[in-house]
């Protein structure tokens, strides 16, 4: 084979590798428009059975609303009408008794004159007699009709057109929501979500975070509030969740259309303090530690069950609730768990004091944070920074130097933290010597 068909054998090669990149790149697009497609199908499905719903309860709600209004006025037109009439009732039954004793006077009087002369005046006395008994200048007084009731109906004639209005701008149809999920990142026991505005006309006053489980077809609110990430802690490991955020504009106090939904699942433990100790008493998912009424001589450090830390995390230790200050206290972070220490003022570990000192390896810096106190929130985030090799006592080993910020309040410290091995989680702890602390980890 000639040099010339070589090099033509190796361009069609080329071309023909091109062509099925190409090919399948067109189909990955193609896929891609069909993910499109029926999201905007779907969404618009779910959209117009969303408005249907909501117009006939709002439909069915307005009409049981105004028979209640119609039957309510037409009570109390009966209850006016009959209160009305009532004292016109009783006026009437007065006329009619003094009616019916006029004409039984009149017809006394007429048979007195007709009476023959002997008995003419003893008829005409007692005629007289009763007729003055009678009262016949006392008359019932009937009222006018400006002092009785005219009943009316009284119709605001501005309600239609506000109806009317408020009906004709209710609702709308939204193609894009302004705020989507940006990231989300796995905890342990937890998913940290982040998003983020995609309308820059759109001015946010409040987020909401829902979620649920995929199998689940009812979300929870999360979080409602003006950050732009969240925690969602309690989050079975190796379990998909759907996570959605809206938002309230300012000024506004109804939400806008949700984000497009986005699954995630966490492969990481939870972070739990270790059972068994006596001096400690654990909540049901063991990541709160409360120091219990037990002797001064019994107090030594609380560790994690598990050496779940790992670096580029942030552990938070939240005080929930604070006892008695020691300057042997101390929350932080260690390589190994050792019985008999009362604190984690000591080797290969870093810790805070509830005074705000920080050790490292057992020995104090210069730096110092705010003291701990109900309420404070700690933060350790460490990083690799380098791993090389060292020799100690003739054995080859490794070295690593590891990034670490501890933060308190509005203040934070970093240092370098140098470990004898590479290890590939951390365990945490707490020591508190006197009752009443109670320390939440996530």
């Amino acid at each position: 084979m000639s040099i010339e068909t070589e090099a033509l054998l190796q361009e069609a090669k080329a071309s023909i590798e091109a062509a099925q990149n190409y090919r399948s790149e067109l189909q990955h697009r193609v896929q891609g428009l069909d993910l499109a497609r029926q999201q905007i199908k779907g969404s618009a499905t779910q959209t117009r059975a969303v408005l249907v719903q909501h117009f006939q309860e709002l439909q069915g709600t307005v009409s049981r609303l105004l028979e209640e209004r119609l039957a309510a006025l037409l009570l109390e037109v009966d209850a006016i009408e009959q209160d009305s009439v009532r004292p016109l009732d009783d006026c009437q039954k007065l006329i009619e008794q003094g009616v019916s004793t006029a004409d039984e006077l009149l017809r006394e009087g007429e048979a007195a004159l007709r009476c023959g002369v002997g008995e003419q005046d003893d008829k005409l006395g007692s005629f007289t007699k009763k007729a003055l008994q009678i009262q016949l200048d006392s008359l019932p007084e009937v009222p006018s009709l400006a002092e009785v009731s005219c009943l009316s109906a009284q119709l605001d004639d501005s309600l239609l057109p506000a109806v009317k209005g408020r009906i004709c701008t209710h609702g709308s149809v939204a193609s894009h929501p302004p705020v989507q999920i940006d990231e989300l990142v796995e905890r342990p026991g937890g998913i940290l979500v982040r998003w983020c505005k995609v309308d820059d006309d759109f001015a946010a006053q409040d987020y909401r975070l829902q979620y649920r489980r995929s199998a689940s077809s009812h979300f929870e609110d999360a979080y409602v509030g003006q950050d732009s990430e969240y925690l969602v802690l309690h989050l079975d490991p190796h379990t998909e969740y759907l996570f959605r955020v809206c938002a309230r504009g300012d000024g506004r106090w109804e939400w806008s259309p949700w984000s497009i939904p986005q699954t995630a699942c966490t492969t990481l433990a939870p972070h739990e303090w270790s059972p068994g100790s006596e001096e400690y008493s654990l909540s049901s998912r063991r990541d709160i530690a409360l120091r219990n009424d037990s002797p001064l001589c019994g107090a030594g450090v609380l560790y994690s069950q598990a050496p779940t830390y790992c670096c580029r995390q942030t552990l938070t230790f939240k005080i929930i609730s604070a006892g008695q200050p020691d300057k042997r206290d101390s929350v932080g972070v260690c390589v190994d768990r050792r019985n008999g220490q009362d604190s984690l003022q000591r080797d290969q570990a870093v810790c805070i004091t509830t005074s705000g000192a920080v050790f490292v390896n057992g020995k104090e810096m210069t730096n110092q944070l705010p003291a701990i106190s109900t309420g404070s929130a700690v933060t350790f985030d460490m990083e690799v920074v380098n791993v090389f090799p060292v020799n100690i006592n003739n054995n080859e080993g490794a070295s690593v130097k590891l990034r670490v910020t501890i933060g308190s309040g509005s203040r934070e410290v970093v240092f370098d933290w140098l470990l004898e091995q590479v290890c590939e989680g951390l365990f945490f702890g707490c020591s508190f010597t006197h009752p009443g602390w109670k320390v939440f980890v996530f």
